[in-house]
């Protein structure tokens, strides 16, 4: 994920900044607790193409 995208994308939905997860390769927002898939290296910032986060993943930070 290029840092620099990664600094000028804000989750659609909370306007809330994102933060990258490598292993599941998503884009995590916590305050709206939405994943959104990363697909051919293409961020999917639609709210109907997001899963929701579990209490756990909302609660732990993504190193």
């Amino acid at each position: 994920m290029d840092p620099k995208l990664l600094d000028i994308l804000v989750c659609p939905v909370s306007k809330a900044p994102l933060e990258w997860n490598k292993d599941t390769n998503e884009l995590i927002c916590r305050a709206s607790g939405l994943a959104y898939p990363i697909r051919d290296d293409i961020p999917v910032m639609l709210e109907s193409e997001a899963r929701t986060l579990t209490a756990d993943e909302r609660l732990k930070e993504n190193h």
